[in-house]
């Protein structure tokens, strides 16, 4: 048979189809968790990079707010530098270095990075708290003396116990001019509206110091209004927060003039906004532009350019080139063995043909277990031959005598007396014992040998077997006995056990010389019955010890019926011990006799 295996169902296609799939699908799981995890990676710089620049422009911008110039600002500058590892440079408009922590001559980034002008902010100094105008750090004019804060102190501890007294829990807050401000932790004090016992409005009042900055301020939103041509009474007065916290108070800068009189409420705020921002320049720095970065070279980003994208295509082409010569090489590694094996098992079964053995690895067990099924197979061809070849030696003795008296006797050369009749009938019986004992053998390995189990005592079995082949030992003069050890019992096919026993001691009369014994013995041994046979006769030689129990061997190649019977006693003997659920063995050297064991489950006595 040399059927041809469709492509798709061949071994080697289809472990290349499976290594291509799992290499496309571990190309795509990498490259999208390279992919996942520099997406994540990239964001989570950044997020933490716009969190050191937010840090780096407070900082700075609160040094501006408390000081009139930029001197001193490089140990500042240094300091930021070393902590977030990025350069940091202070320049003035026309880019006039101011402070720089690279080494001098390193060119600037080409743009700023922010504006730092501490009267025109957008950023507060608490991250995400967005706010235009003046940087609320910028005091001036308003930061408080040491005496007007302690009476302030004063102040702020009463209010609190005032609005504890009425249910509130506030906090005191020190605002950047050094005034306590009391608050709670959500914003005013009960909404806004202050109890009565704690609206005294000394906490609110003006320090000196404040009302000489509130005076001046006043004065240059007037000015200012008076150059715009605005005047007239305000609905409202414009205040100023001098807290620094956008709470309440805040301070009037002016009062209506005459109750008739309406101010543009745009201008108004637009001057109030102008003269704080002059009356505040002279306490703070000048405005200076920040740059982060590194020279002149911009931060690494990742761009899906074509050149990548052809990168990313050639290294998959790649992995997916060496992944299919690789498992090409495996593949035909793997298949060459079992088309081998495949070639073996369709030659002829009469030539036995064997693979090599050329790996240990499945495959190479694989060929060694058909290695091994091809020897058996050869040895039981060898064996069928043997057993048809003994079959029929045996067969054609006694009916070649049967044939030739015959027919002699039909022809009249011979008279049939008694004798002639006598001999005829002896070959007749060897005959039928050659058959019973191939019969006994078919039914044993077909699985269809009867037993007919009963309990048995071993000492009468063995006397029965003794008695029946006491004629024959007497003939032969040899001497036969048993001995028993206590009283065994055994569940067994009685007929059955005798016929096994009879040709253990048939095939030991055999052997054995006039003038020797032949004993049989039983005993007990645990679980077990033992049962022996042993001559004094010839004996075994070691050589022939594994073949005793073969089919139609004899130890005697002649074959001579003088020295040996069919070869079917002892194979006999074997599967009816088996059948019992026993064993049998065999022992013994030249000229010191031989042993037969049987080996058979003890039975319980009849109740």
């Amino acid at each position: 048979m040399n059927r041809r295996i469709p492509w798709r169902k061949r071994l080697l296609v289809r472990l290349l189809v499976a290594s291509v799939l799992i290499a496309v699908c571990s190309v795509a799981a990498t490259a999208w968790l390279a992919v996942a995890t520099t997406t994540r990676a990239l964001r989570e710089e950044q997020g933490q990079v716009l969190a050191e620049d937010m840090d780096v422009l407070a900082r700075l911008s609160g040094y501006a707010a408390t000081h009139a110039d930029w001197r001193g600002v490089e140990r500042t500058v240094r300091e930021l530098a070393d902590r977030t590892g990025r350069r940091i440079a202070l320049t003035t408009r026309d880019r006039t270095v101011v402070a720089d922590s690279a080494a001098p001559g390193t060119p600037l980034p080409p743009r700023a990075a922010a504006t730092l002008d501490p009267l025109r902010v957008d950023t507060f100094t608490e991250r995400g708290a967005q706010r235009t105008g003046v940087d609320p750090r910028v005091v001036g004019p308003y930061r408080l003396s040491a005496g007007e804060r302690a009476k302030l102190d004063v102040l702020a501890g009463q209010r609190r116990k005032c609005f504890a007294r009425n249910g509130y829990d506030t906090v005191i807050v020190r605002a950047p001019s050094g005034r306590p401000v009391v608050t709670d932790h959500d914003g005013p004090v009960a909404g806004g509206t202050v109890p009565e016992e704690c609206a005294d409005g000394r906490l609110n009042t003006p320090t000196p110091t404040e009302d000489k900055a509130l005076d001046d301020l006043s004065a240059r939103i007037t000015a200012c209004l008076e150059k715009q041509g605005t005047a007239g009474p305000a609905p409202q007065a414009i205040g100023v927060d001098v807290t620094g916290l956008g709470l309440t108070p805040r301070y009037l800068t002016g009062k209506p003039s005459t109750p008739g009189e309406q101010w543009d409420r745009a201008a108004a705020q637009h001057c109030t906004d102008q003269a704080r921002r002059a009356q505040l320049d002279p306490y703070v720095a000048p405005v200076a532009e920040l740059f982060l970065g590194g020279g002149d070279t911009t931060a690494v980003r990742f761009d899906m350019s074509p050149a990548n994208k052809a990168k990313v295509v050639g290294v998959a082409g790649l992995v997916l080139a060496v992944t299919v010569v690789v498992s090409a090489v495996v593949a035909t590694r793997l298949v060459r063995p079992l088309r081998a094996l495949t070639a073996a098992a369709q030659e002829p079964p009469e030539r036995h043909v064997r693979v090599p053995v050329t790996t240990r690895d499945e495959t190479g067990v694989l060929a060694a277990a058909f290695n091994e099924l091809t020897e058996r197979r050869e040895r039981l061809e060898a064996q069928r031959k043997a057993m048809v070849s003994d079959i029929a030696h045996e067969l054609r003795s006694p009916l070649t005598n049967i044939r030739g008296w015959l027919e002699v006797t039909r022809d009249g050369v011979v008279d049939p007396d008694p004798a002639l009749l006598a001999s005829l009938h002896e070959e007749a019986l060897v005959l039928q014992r050659v058959i019973d004992d191939l019969q006994d053998l078919a039914a044993a390995d077909a699985g269809t040998l009867r037993l007919h189990r009963e309990p048995v005592r071993v000492d009468e079995l063995l006397g029965q077997v003794t008695a029946a082949h006491q004629v024959a030992a007497d003939t032969a003069g040899v001497t036969l006995r048993t001995a028993v050890q206590g009283t065994p019992w055994l569940d067994a096919d009685p007929v059955r056990m005798r016929q096994a026993l009879g040709n253990l001691v048939s095939n030991a009369l055999r052997h054995t010389p006039s003038g020797g014994t032949v004993t049989l013995s039983a005993g007990r041994d645990g679980d077990e019955v033992v049962l022996e046979v042993a001559d004094t006769g010839t004996g075994i030689a070691p050589e022939d010890l594994p073949h005793v129990f073969e089919r139609f061997w004899r130890a005697e190649k002649s074959r001579s019926r003088r020295t040996g019977g069919s070869g079917l006693g002892l194979p006999i003997v074997r599967q009816l011990t088996a059948a019992h659920g026993g064993t049998v063995g065999a022992a013994g050297a030249p000229g010191e006799g031989a042993v037969f064991t049987l080996r058979l489950p003890a039975g319980e006595p009849p109740e």
